[in-house]
């Protein structure tokens, strides 16, 4: 257990003089746009080592399919090809699945079901995309062209990809032995007695029926890594478009029987991850497979028809939600039963995402005293499914704002004073809820309000009214979030001086467009008073830090900025004692305020740049310490904690087409204290904008044979800009966390969160004249259209 760690103080939050404009809480520029408007960042294409060996997949066709014969004769022997690999070297390898993270466990205590996902597919292939082959050759087009003379033939099998219907008598099974009727658990988490008691006694039970629809994650690098050998060490180094390295070390070296220091793992620039880099795929384990035998590198990167049919995909779940109201609008139960999609494998989050992060924010912001919930999870022929941005919270979100919505038309109230009603005051904090979790602080009414300030709601009714004589239709949405900082429970930093004052920062989480490079420097410099361009920066690699989590939850600045806060206030004590002898006095004489040490009392001084250079003094240096100013820290969660906000949407439809607006967006978040603002609302509208893609656009959709009909930009919708209005974003600093010295709560999937919920409530709002209660997602103009002229 570690100590109690002093919280910032004022003196810590800002340099002083030409410096202040660096100082926490300052909007300080990205420092590594820089890199990337100029065309120096660093991506898995850019690694062009020479003589690198490159790889290449050849994927099923087939949903559902046993393999009878695979020739590969022609392949190998066509120019530049080193090698092809099948599932039968996989499996005289010695080797079975790949592995997972540590996971949950059924309702009633037993295992789930887990079968083996090999790095090819042997003897079955299970989901349209699934690897089958792997080309290794001299160059890219060698290894695509090798693979236009595998022969492989299939004998094809009846296939299921309807979640609703995989437990149905004569639903063909994907792992039979293992998962009976295609059941991979059931997980129950609450009291389930007591909320059935609570909604028994309701004076109103709202039920609800809704559906959070499947999404292909599409981040602007498509996933890729080089794996390289090392002669000399016979170490392995895996780089790439990952999100986690230090998790990806140990599930390989698990994998392998690997001890961990024969395994680097780092990653580079990143282009955007979203949770879609964060599972270990056949690819990568094939990749590394292919480097141990022919010890040589190999490269591989996924194309965007790859990316369609074996990135991991997101959410697909279908809920019935009954929540419990007494007779005065009080909440007093709510009780969740989902089906999860986990596509033909359990893939390496795949059981977590659905239940435990879920769970974790289920009640959201309001006075609830029961709650339970059930998961039955169920294996179909679609590509495997895991974390997305938000990864189980934003579902826990958007099933009760969408309820709360339903409950208020049904009582004939207000959706926004029925959530005021039931928010949790001031006065219960910290509150533990339902499931146990403790939510330390909060002003979750003031967000309320000023978000509905921001977003003008009183004005509304006039913009309405405007719209309609447009022939339009206006509706406003409400939805407050609550959401949870997870993830891995430590992270590590470490901070290394040279004599001319520069300074190495190294830290064991990773951005992959978070801004993490800015936004850790900006602490570590306020807190030495010297300039950022004075550091540089290290992250996400194995042999830099002991340990890191990766960026999942939302748990980077709390973890990964603790670390170097903590790593510099060590540095900052070390140079104590090299100043005291420096000024000639006692260590316990000498004061510190960012970028200069003092004797107490006086105005005798010496700056930290000279504490710097004096720390390479033999003469000067502790015996204990050894030469230069070189810190590691690591900092564990003390406790979870709890951002939070409100999002305001409104919407204009178009009665003769269909098109939906979204023509306002507010938002007010409370991620306690701010570090760089900038950055934040950067975060935010990111967010924002991939949930308003999940509510209005993108539509994964399968035909009754397993294939994939939305597979190219062509088929699939993305968010663009002119789909987006101007987004407002206030940051309400007003209840820092208590739960780390910073003060502050995650913000990188917050605007996922809450802005789903807030479309389809803007939406169905807009439609009320219609009778319409409820739309499933995505609202395509398509879907709004047979609204208005089915009943119209």
């Amino acid at each position: 257990m570690q100590t109690k760690i002093e919280p910032l103080s004022p003196a810590d939050t800002a340099s002083a003089g030409a410096l202040a404009k660096f100082g926490i809480g300052q909007p300080v520029r990205r420092i590594e746009d820089l890199r990337f408007v100029r065309g120096a960042g660093r991506y898995v294409d850019d690694d062009s080592e020479s003589g690198a060996l490159h790889a290449a997949f050849l994927r099923s066709p087939h949903a559902h399919a046993d393999i009878r014969r695979i020739n590969v004769t022609a392949a190998k022997s066509s120019p530049g090809v080193v090698a092809v690999y099948t599932g039968e070297d996989w499996r005289n390898a010695g080797l079975s699945g790949l592995p997972l993270r540590p996971s949950i466990t059924q309702a009633d205590g037993s295992a789930i079901a887990s079968p083996p996902r090999p790095g090819l597919a042997t003897g079955r292939v299970r989901h349209v995309g699934d690897c089958v082959v792997m080309v290794v050759a001299e160059t890219a087009r060698s290894a695509a062209d090798a693979l236009e003379l595998v022969d492989v033939e299939y004998a094809p099998l009846p296939c299921n990809v309807d979640l609703r219907g995989a437990m149905d008598a004569g639903t063909p099974e994907l792992w039979p032995d293992q998962a009976p009727r295609n059941l991979a658990f059931t997980w129950r988490v609450g009291d389930a007695a007591k909320t059935a008691r609570a909604l028994a006694d309701a004076a109103h039970v709202v039920t609800l029926e809704l559906i959070n629809n499947r999404l292909v994650p599409n981040s602007m690098e498509p996933r890729g890594v080089v794996a390289r050998y090392d002669d000399r060490t016979e170490r392995l180094t895996l780089s790439g478009s990952i999100q986690n390295p230090f998790g990806f070390q140990g599930l390989i070296c698990d994998l392998f029987g690997w001890p961990k220091d024969k395994l680097r793992c780092r990653a580079d620039d990143v282009g955007g991850g979203f949770g879609c880099k964060n599972q270990l795929q056949q690819e990568h384990a094939m990749t590394l497979f292919a480097c141990d035998r022919l010890k040589r590198t190999v490269k591989w990167i996924n194309d965007r028809g790859g990316s369609f049919v074996s990135d991991a995909h997101a959410r697909d779940l279908v809920t019935t939600v009954r929540l419990g109201l007494d007779a005065a609008g009080h909440f007093v139960g709510l009780a969740v039963d989902t089906i999860a999609n986990l596509g033909a494998y359990m893939s390496t989050n795949g059981a977590l995402i659905p239940t435990l992060p879920t769970a974790a924010v289920l009640g959201g912001a309001y006075d609830l005293p029961a709650i339970s919930m059930e998961v039955r999870a169920f294996f179909t022929n679609t590509v495997p499914v895991d974390a997305y941005r938000g990864a189980g919270r934003p579902e826990a979100i958007y099933l009760l704002e969408r309820t709360i919505d339903v409950a208020a038309r049904e009582l004939n109230v207000s959706a926004v004073k029925l959530r005021r009603k039931n928010l949790i005051k001031r006065a219960q904090l910290p509150y533990r809820n339902a499931l146990g979790r403790d939510i330390d602080v909060g002003s979750f009414d003031t967000v309320l309000s000023k978000a509905l300030e921001l977003a003008d709601e009183k004005d509304f009714p006039k913009r309405a009214k405007v719209a309609r004589k447009q022939n339009k239709l206006r509706g406003l949405g409400v939805a407050y979030y609550l959401e949870a900082t997870l993830g891995p429970p430590a992270d590590a930093a470490r901070i290394v001086f040279s004599p001319d004052g520069r300074a190495t920062l190294s830290v064991g989480t990773q951005s992959n467009g978070q801004g993490h490079e800015t936004t850790f420097i900006q602490i570590a410099a306020a807190q030495f008073g010297i300039a950022p361009d004075q550091f540089s920066f290290r992250q996400a690699d194995t042999d830099a830090t002991r340990e890191g989590g990766g960026h999942g939850g939302s748990r980077s600045l709390q973890l990964g900025g603790t670390a170097v806060l903590l790593a510099a206030r060590q540095i900052i004590d070390r140079g104590k004692r090299i100043a005291s002898q420096l000024l000639e006095v006692g260590e316990a004489d000498v004061e510190y305020v960012p970028g200069r040490y003092a004797v107490a009392g006086t105005d005798h001084s010496v700056s930290f740049a000279d504490v710097v250079r004096a720390a390479f003094d033999p003469k000067l240096v502790p015996p204990q310490g050894g030469p230069g100013l070189d810190e590691i820290a690591r900092y564990e969660r003390e406790a979870f904690n709890y951002p939070n906000g409100c999002h305001v949407c409104e919407v204009e439809i178009d009665i003769d087409t269909g098109i939906t607006r979204v023509v306002n967006y507010s938002v007010v978040d409370d991620f306690g204290r701010i570090i760089n603002p900038l950055i934040v609302r950067g975060q935010v509208l990111g967010g924002v904008v991939q949930g308003i893609g999940q509510a209005l656009l993108e539509d994964t959709r399968y035909d009754q044979a397993g294939q994939l009909l939305t597979a190219s930009f062509m088929d699939y919708s993305m968010p663009r800009a002119d789909d987006i209005s101007i987004i407002k974003v206030e940051l309400y600093e007003g209840a820092p966390t208590q739960t780390n010295p910073l003060g502050a709560k995650g913000c990188g999937e917050a605007g996922a969160t809450g802005s789903p919920p807030a479309v389809v409530n803007a939406v169905v709002d807009a439609l009320r004249e219609y009778g319409v209660v409820h739309l499933d997602m995505p609202l395509t103009r398509e879907k709004i259209w047979s609204v208005l002229h089915k009943r119209g």
